[in-house]
């Protein structure tokens, strides 16, 4: 599997939904979060989110890791991106430029960025389908998981795993 980094949108879905487990089966050892993903977890956390704990328990696991920015065009890219975009969508897209990540976001201008900058990427319908392609999970537990990521107030063009094109 690639490495990929996940912005707050992404794995706070999964978190918040129940099935966290499904980016440890999908991503195991190859995902991260950024310094700044990880304060924004915490803020959710303290604002009564207790789902979001999980995301700290995987840090603690050791499968999802926290990383920082670390080079001089991280750190640049970054700061330009950051006029437009959140924090953790700017540090997030700097860290998958800049090591060959994957690109996991829901967020339409983060996306349009990280198209733009050639980076790969994958969201939370995706990372559904390619779930279920897998067997990881059934298309019924998919849509069940999206049934209640909407029911948390993720925006879903479908209503179904069924029609999320997979290809």
């Amino acid at each position: 599997m690639p490495e990929v980094v996940f912005d707050c949108c992404v794995i706070s879905n999964f978190a918040l939904s129940g099935p966290l487990t499904v980016l440890l089966s999908m991503y195991s050892g190859t995902s991260y979060i950024t310094n700044f993903v990880s304060a924004e977890i915490s803020r959710g956390i303290q604002n009564g989110h207790g789902e979001l704990a999980s995301v700290k328990e995987a840090l603690k696991n050791g499968w999802l890791k926290e990383i920082t920015l670390e080079t001089d065009e991280e750190k640049a890219l970054q700061e330009k991106l950051s006029v437009s975009l959140g924090f953790g969508e700017a540090s997030s897209i700097a860290v998958a430029k800049m090591r060959g990540y994957v690109f996991a976001s829901d967020d339409k201008v983060a996306r349009r960025e990280a198209n733009l900058l050639g980076i790969p990427l994958t969201g939370t319908l995706g990372i559904l389908a390619k779930s279920v392609n897998k067997s990881i999970i059934t298309m019924n537990t998919a849509d069940s998981y999206l049934k209640k990521m909407t029911a948390h107030g993720f925006y879903s063009p479908v209503n179904s795993a069924k029609e999320i094109d997979s290809s």
